[in-house]
């Protein structure tokens, strides 16, 4: 993995759109463990049944970590579905992709996460964009509460 790479779509300034879904949540590790548990152990903790293309079918999920990786679901037949691909790669940092779980990348949202050292261990912001793309208005409405609970998930397997 290069973990050299500078990227410009990490959460911070400039200011995210006024449509940005903006979720910051606290985990008791250090910045590294918990951008490792986000990005190489993702399996352990995305609820895939709830939360991906496959859903009851959804039997793994990977980060291919490096710029141009792929983030992909792998289904019970072996077949797989391509959620997005990494546009920015700082371990123990940042990381940026873009977002189109069960869509084409033609409509892809942009995600941003960022990871810094608080009083807790880590904070970690993670920033959605790029509704304008989607067909399905409503969606943005149902990724706030989507986040918070994935998010919740990644902290219970961080605690």
């Amino acid at each position: 993995m290069n973990e050299d790479v500078i990227m410009d779509d990490i959460p911070g300034e400039p200011a995210p759109p006024a449509d940005a879904i903006v979720k910051t949540v606290h985990v008791p590790l250090a910045p590294d463990r918990a951008f490792e548990l986000f990005t190489a152990r993702i399996a352990e903790w995305w609820p895939l049944a709830t939360h991906s293309a496959g859903h009851e079918d959804a039997v793994d999920l990977a980060i291919d970590g490096r710029v141009g990786g792929l983030i992909v679901e792998t289904l019970r037949d072996g077949s797989t579905s391509v959620w997005g691909t990494i546009t920015g790669w700082q371990p123990p940092h940042a990381l940026a992709f873009t977002w189109h779980p069960a869509l084409g990348p033609e409509e892809a949202t942009q995600v941003a996460v960022a990871f810094a050292a608080d009083a807790a261990g880590c904070a970690l912001t993670l920033v959605h964009t790029g509704w304008a793309k989607r067909r399905d208005g409503d969606v943005r409405d149902r990724y706030v509460t989507g986040w918070e609970f994935v998010l919740g998930r990644f902290v219970a397997a961080a605690a």
